[in-house]
């Protein structure tokens, strides 16, 4: 019986993993060396997280304010992934209208992201800062720049000041007056034509200055210019009259929202495209109509 007994606990005792049988309680320096390793590496993981959001944030800046002074869809991602890739993210760009969704992951770590949004309110044309943020991506990727050296540049590009507004007036309507005597109108008509302009564009200046919509703006000025233009056709000073009412609004087609509308249905960014598509044309449409509202003030019936 005894054997018995005996041959079944080595049997039991054989099933047993070695590990279990000579398995020995870990010095205490050994568990703080390992607590103080995991804190360190959960350390530097927030850390970089911490990294990842304020160059997502950088980016972000770079991102809407291309988007407001009139890039395509393109061109932003280009430059924005220039920079990312540079400075070791990879990067995802959502692109609407009205502003931008973007994400950063760590090319070496993945769990290492950062996701911002951002609105833009308001779409304008400068080319100049499009330019020297163009310029900027490309110093970054050859001079290696770092995130707080581009941030420090690009506040410096924002500030870009605009032209003098008495020479944006000026430029506005000899540009108009000179297309109007490219339409075969005499240099009275050329003289209605400039004077409506600029006195159209000075109309909308002041209304996006009051921070009303800017489409407003777009109907006043149109109202505006094309009521001086038409004095040329009341009186009929000009031998052309009717070149100095179709030009005198021309400063006011949105030429760089339908080229970008185009290219980005080239380049497929299909939503953006549409929404920039129909953004022009609803400026067209309010141009019409504060050119229709004048005329019918006039009394114009066969322009």
């Amino acid at each position: 019986m005894s054997k018995n007994l005996a041959s079944h606990d080595m049997n039991h005792n054989s099933k047993i993993h070695p590990a279990k049988l000579f398995r020995l309680p870990l010095p205490s320096h050994y568990n703080h060396t390992l607590t103080v390793a995991c804190q360190h590496r959960k350390n530097e993981c927030m850390t970089r997280k911490i990294i990842a959001g304020k160059n997502t944030d950088l980016l972000l800046d770079i991102g809407s304010t291309l988007l407001s002074s009139g890039a395509h869809s393109e061109r932003i991602n280009r430059n924005l992934s220039r920079i990312a890739e540079q400075w070791g993210y990879n990067i995802d760009i959502l692109f609407s209208f009205t502003g931008l969704l973007l994400t950063l992951h760590e090319k070496q770590n993945t769990e290492i992201y950062a996701t911002r949004h951002k609105r833009v309110s308001a779409h304008g044309v400068n080319l100049s800062i499009i330019n020297e943020t163009s310029l900027l991506s490309w110093k970054v990727k050859e001079e290696n720049l770092e995130p707080d050296d581009v941030a420090e540049i690009f506040e410096q590009i924002k500030k870009t000041p605009h032209y003098p507004r008495h020479l944006t007036l000026l430029a506005t309507g000899l540009a108009c007056g000179f297309l109007c005597l490219l339409a075969k109108g005499d240099w009275a008509d050329a003289a209605f034509a400039c004077a409506g302009a600029a006195a159209g564009l000075f109309c909308r200046q002041e209304i996006v200055k009051r921070r009303f919509n800017p489409l407003i703006a777009i109907l006043s000025a149109a109202f505006i210019s094309s009521l001086l233009a038409g004095m040329d056709v009341f009186f009929h000073v000009g031998t052309s009259p009717e070149s100095a009412l179709a030009t005198c609004v021309l400063y006011l087609i949105p030429g760089v929202p339908l080229i970008n509308c185009v290219i980005d249905l080239i380049e497929g960014y299909i939503p953006t495209a549409i929404a920039r598509g129909a953004y022009g044309g609803f400026i067209l449409l309010n141009i019409a109509v504060g050119m229709s509202l004048s005329i019918l003030l006039i009394g114009i019936h066969n322009f």
